[in-house]
């Protein structure tokens, strides 16, 4: 996963799947509703981008989870010495937090 900050873009990562296969270009991108991974896509002669890779729901949701979480890990690491100071209170804590509502493809403006 290579991180930066490219508008809404939060990463860019690519997928192998247990058969050996690469899958390039997948975009972790910052929503409205929170992150989300935008597949890879291309532009055509419309100058619309079209996807060039297609999933269904259940594989889609597993691809945000896996990104979403893989994200998480690389960007919450601790650093040391920093354990306990100005890191928000771990899940246990914060049972009374209301979480967001997961999204779905209706949930992307584009």
């Amino acid at each position: 996963m290579n991180k930066g900050n490219w508008g809404k873009i939060r990463a860019f990562f690519d997928l192998q799947t247990e058969d050996g296969f690469t899958l390039k270009g997948f975009k972790l991108v910052e929503g409205i509703n929170g992150l989300f991974v935008g597949f890879p896509s291309q532009k055509g002669s419309d100058e619309e981008y079209h996807d060039t890779v297609w999933a269904d729901r259940d594989v889609k949701e597993q691809v945000n989870q896996l990104a979403i979480k893989t994200y998480g890990q690389e960007v919450m690491a601790t650093p040391p010495g920093m354990e306990n100071n100005d890191f928000p209170p771990p899940p246990s804590e914060m049972a009374d937090t209301p979480v967001a509502a997961p999204f779905s493809d209706e949930d992307v403006p584009f």
